[in-house]
């Protein structure tokens, strides 16, 4: 391994922006509550994803506080913390949350005492409705790629509202083709829930299955017995928009949320969408209503009675037009 050893001199550190008053680790007492806390999400089964999203929030405040001991610090110092670091270096509103989340569980499971978190500020929480396909597009998407196997997966994630990771965990076994489901387990929130599978996409997944015979995943990538990478997945769906001419800014979750709108627009009941998407609350549901188009239709635009107006006004003069020659290129 290639190593360079430079002189530590203030034009270096001004170089290559060295600032030696900023570590970038913890005081070794918040290494190893770093440590303790991490063991306890761990313990607790939450996902390799917020267990690095918690950690690396902590890391970053306790680096903040490098100097101070961790017993000493209060509600006033969150404050200070989300004033001169989090607004001063114009960090996302939910990296704000995240960090407040992340601190306020450090402290009632690993410092044992609780942090007044009503007194910390916290950013309101935007209000941004799902991006959503229409059904045309979506076909579009799914017809698109000759690979087999790419079909499937994009055509699984649409047919039954999943999420990639969903997708990626699952195993020929939790395909239940006499009960026409497809078993979700330890999705979001550990929690196991059952969709429906449609008889098209069975049909598409027994031709996959004779063809690709998957081993241990339903499917799987280069090595045998390892399931699909989730980069290549997101892969297959750029490759589908190009493909398609589709310019928008898809993702792999369009899919999913579009499903949850069609069923929605074709008048399935909230309560059924909330159960075959695995939504805890139906708040989470509900942002649905907003993005669908079915009631939006019915609504008749009172520009509508102002254009039949003004038709009847254009159709008006070109009769006047027409009954006087002299009128030259402006008879209609």
């Amino acid at each position: 391994m290639l190593a360079w050893h430079l002189p530590d001199t203030e034009d270096n550190r001004t170089r290559f922006k060295i600032n030696p008053a900023s570590p970038s680790l913890p005081s070794p007492e918040g290494m190893e509550q770093i440590q303790k806390f991490t063991q306890w999400l761990i313990s607790k089964r939450y996902s390799p994803g917020t267990i690095k999203t918690y950690t690396e929030a902590l890391k970053s405040f306790l680096v903040f506080y490098r100097e101070k001991s961790i017993s000493e610090i209060t509600n006033e110092d969150v404050i200070i913390y989300n004033n001169d670091y989090i607004i001063k270096n114009n960090l996302s509103a939910s990296y704000q949350n995240q960090i407040v989340n992340a601190i306020k569980l450090f402290f009632k499971t690993v410092q044992e005492r609780s942090i007044e978190i009503d007194k910390i500020h916290r950013p309101k929480r935007a209000k941004v409705l799902p991006n959503v396909l229409s059904k045309e597009e979506v076909k579009m998407i799914l017809e698109v790629h000759a690979n087999l196997k790419h079909k499937v997966m994009l055509s699984l994630i649409y047919s039954c509202g999943l999420r990639s990771s969903e997708l990626l965990n699952l195993k020929p076994h939790h395909i239940d083709s006499n009960r026409n489901i497809v078993l979700i387990k330890n999705a979001k929130g550990q929690k196991d829930r059952i969709v429906p599978l449609s008889l098209k996409i069975l049909k598409l997944l027994r031709e996959y299955y004779k063809t690709c015979k998957p081993k241990i995943y339903l499917f799987e990538g280069q090595v045998e017995g390892k399931p699909y990478d989730a980069r290549s997945l997101q892969l297959i769906l750029k490759q589908a928009l190009v493909k398609t001419g589709i310019t928008k800014p898809v993702t792999l979750h369009w899919l999913r949320h579009s499903y949850a709108t069609h069923l929605l627009e074709s008048g399935t009941d909230l309560r059924y969408i909330q159960e075959l998407l695995g939504h805890s609350s139906s708040k989470t549901t509900e942002i649905y209503t907003h993005v669908s188009t079915k009631s939006l239709q019915q609504i008749k635009s009172p520009f509508d009675d102002l254009l039949n107006n003004f038709l009847g006004l254009i159709d008006k003069s070109c009769k006047v037009a027409q009954n006087h020659p002299n009128l030259g290129i402006y008879a209609l």
